[in-house]
């Protein structure tokens, strides 16, 4: 993997064999097969190193990066991927155009001690990745997620999300993010316990 100015570049090389034996040696080889598609180039089998895909996409699958086959290079983005067992098996893989929006799911970040969580409520988190849309270049690696005002009962949205310039929900915000709920049985503790001290009383 090479970079080029701020955006990382991956070198790929065709398949010619499609047994599924040989894409088992592949993987065995330390080779992730896969398929590019676009308007320059239309469902051409390729194969990449997997240390070098793996290593680009730590940040986030959702990445712009530039893709090196048969002697030409394409903007692109990883589609889609078929993971068995932990592993990435299989990939697809974009061409995009820089100046035209790209609707992908990004990975949510989020940060922060809910403040329920601090008075025994529990958070539950609803989503990992959210579909936006943008261009390719104002794509960001991650979402943050800031959680730290949540109290017990409350809960967030999408559309409550502040979205990097340029990036849009494709959705009607309504999703559910993440809450803060009481644990199972403390409701009816806290219950039990208020009604014998109104006996006390």
């Amino acid at each position: 993997m090479s970079a080029q100015g701020n955006t990382s570049q991956l070198t790929a090389e065709r398949r010619t064999d499609f047994k599924r034996s040989s894409n088992r040696s592949l993987r065995q080889g330390g080779r992730i097969p896969a398929v590019v598609y676009g308007p320059s180039m239309e469902g051409i089998p390729i194969h990449l190193d997997a240390k070098e895909v793996y290593k680009f996409a730590r940040t986030s699958r959702s990445e712009l990066f530039h893709l090196k086959v048969e002697g030409k290079t394409i903007p692109a983005v990883i589609k889609a991927v078929q993971e068995r067992w932990g592993n990435w098996i299989h990939l697809d893989i974009q061409e995009v155009s820089e100046n035209k929006p790209l609707r992908v799911k990004i990975a949510l970040d989020y940060q922060g001690v809910a403040a329920g969580t601090k008075v025994g409520g529990v958070l539950q988190t609803q989503e990992v990745e959210l579909e936006v849309e943008g261009l390719p270049s104002a794509l960001p690696t991650s979402i943050p997620v800031d959680i730290s005002h949540l109290k017990v009962g409350d809960k967030l949205t999408a559309s409550e999300l502040k979205l990097p310039a340029g990036i849009q929900l494709t959705g009607t915000g309504t999703e559910l993010l993440a809450s803060i709920i009481l644990p199972r049985g403390a409701g009816a503790a806290e219950t039990e316990e208020d009604s014998v001290e109104g006996a006390a009383k």
